[in-house]
C-alpha cells in the first residue's frame, strides 16, 4: 500500500448530509473509507468496461423448474462454458421455484455473454449479475 495523502473535497451541503446518512446506515465508522469503497468501486466497473484480464461475478437465478424443460436448458448451457463457472449453488424456494447462484471466474466478455444467455432463458423469472474483480490490481 502507498503512502496515505488527505485531500479536500468540495460539496453541497445536501449532498454532505445525504452521504453523513448513507455512511451511517452502512456503518462506516469516517468518510474516508467511504470514499475508498467508491474509489474502489469505480474502478472495478471500469476495468470490467475496458475488458480486463480476468474478472469474476456471481449470477443469480429465479426460475421455475417446471417450466418448458428450463433446468435442462440452463444445465446445458453451462456445461458449454464449464471452464469458467467455479461452483453453483441450487436451492429449492418452493415447490417450483428455484434459486440458483453461479459463481464465475475468467474472461470478462465469455464470463458476461454467459451470464447474459443464463438470464435471456425464456422462463427465468429473475436474473442478476454482479461483476468483481479478482482483487490483483485492485489497492
Amino acid at each position: 500500500m502507498g503512502q496515505l495523502i488527505r485531500f479536500g473535497v468540495s460539496l453541497d451541503e445536501d449532498l454532505l448530509e445525504s452521504f453523513e446518512s448513507l455512511c451511517a446506515r452502512k456503518g462506516y465508522s469516517n468518510r474516508s473509507e467511504a470514499i475508498r469503497d467508491l474509489i474502489r468501486g469505480a474502478l472495478v466497473n471500469d476495468e470490467w468496461r475496458h475488458d480486463a484480464k480476468e474478472g469474476a461475478g456471481t449470477l443469480t437465478l429465479v426460475y421455475d423448474h417446471h417450466r418448458n424443460d428450463l433446468s435442462r436448458r440452463l444445465t446445458n448451457i453451462q456445461h458449454d462454458d464449464y471452464d469458467i463457472i467455479v461452483t453453483t449453488m441450487h436451492v429449492h424456494l418452493d415447490h417450483h421455484n428455484c434459486l440458483e447462484v453461479l459463481v464465475l471466474k475468467g474472461d470478462p466478455a465469455r464470463v458476461r455473454a454467459l451470464a447474459d444467455r443464463l438470464i435471456a432463458c425464456r422462463g427465468v423469472k429473475h436474473g442478476v449479475f454482479s461483476g468483481t474483480t479478482t482483487g490483483q490490481d485492485l489497492v
